[in-house]
């Protein structure tokens, strides 16, 4: 006759299947085998494609201008992620229609920005100068005397990266710096769509939006003889692989890392910009230009680090 009670013997026998079941069950997540290796590489994946797009965009610049570059990009955006996400726009109240009508004219806004500034000043430093608007975003969300010293390194690496002089495109750098408010305000209002509508319904609203207002320009070109051939299917493309592709390798990287390490990691856009302008346009840097992306890159990368 046994010590132990019927009831004990079958609550051991439940735990011990219990941990059987957990240990023979595959991890998942961040913590997974090669987790963070995958994410990685979707990071890579995205900003290679997002700078890449940008610097066939360019391309299309002398016939349609980076206004028409980027009015096709956003009509083709929508087109790609409005059946991803299906949002239901008929069932959308106000709070969250207004955040959404915020992030279509940032979108429109940001890259006009910044596709302007490609087409004066270069891919690298546009996009570098872009990058300022993140980075202001990790530093405003610190604290003491630390994060005043990384705002100034990154003053310098900005400093650095232009040389600013009398042949210095004043235009051009100014609308980079637009491009990165874009880019912060991109942040913010995208938090908090993204708290009042789920998955890419948010983004994919605003893009529909932005396509909207982008639609008088198209027209025009339409009208001019310039929305056609070559320079369209240029276009198109760029908006392919700086929206469609960007958000599904982004999504995928949250799957398996951290938002911290990839906030950090998103700090290869300004270098692969960078590439992207040497192979894709033939934009060579001097070496200031590579120390200043660098110079910049780290002070994000630590600013970063340092944020909650």
């Amino acid at each position: 006759m046994s010590s132990t009670s019927p009831d004990l013997e079958v609550a051991s026998d439940n735990r011990t299947k219990e941990a059987t079941a957990t240990t023979s069950r595959p991890s998942s997540g961040p913590d997974r085998p090669g987790a963070k290796l995958r994410g990685i590489l979707a990071i890579l994946t995205s900003a290679t494609s997002a700078q890449t797009g940008a610097a066939i965009g360019a391309h299309a610049f002398p016939a349609m201008g980076p206004i028409g570059v980027v009015a096709v990009r956003q009509v083709v955006a929508a087109a790609v992620l409005l059946p991803a996400a299906r949002p239901k726009l008929h069932r959308l109240g106000w709070q969250q229609w207004w955040p959404c009508l915020v992030l279509g004219g940032v979108f429109l806004t940001m890259n006009l920005a910044v596709y302007s500034a490609i087409d004066r000043i270069g891919l690298g430093l546009a996009v570098t100068l872009e990058f300022l608007g993140p980075l202001t975003i990790a530093l405003l969300s610190s604290r003491g005397v630390r994060e005043i010293g990384l705002a100034a390194l990154a003053g310098i690496g900005v400093y650095v990266l232009i040389l600013p002089g009398p042949a210095s495109d004043l235009i051009g750098i100014g609308l980079g710096l637009l491009g990165g408010a874009g880019w912060a305000a991109y942040i913010l209002t995208n938090s908090l769509a993204g708290r009042r509508l789920s998955g890419l319904q948010a983004p994919a609203v605003g893009s529909l939006i932005s396509a909207t207002m982008a639609i008088p320009i198209l027209v025009w070109l339409a009208v001019d003889g310039r929305l056609w051939g070559q320079p369209l299917l240029l276009a198109a493309t760029a908006g392919v692989l700086s929206s469609a592709i960007p958000y599904a390798a982004d999504l995928t990287a949250l799957r398996y890392v951290p938002k911290r390490f990839f906030a950090v990691f998103t700090s290869v856009h300004p270098v692969i910009a960078a590439l992207a302008g040497v192979v894709v346009l033939g934009q060579l840097l001097s070496f200031h230009e590579w120390l200043g992306i660098a110079i910049v890159v780290i002070a994000n990368v630590l600013a970063t680090l340092r944020t909650r």
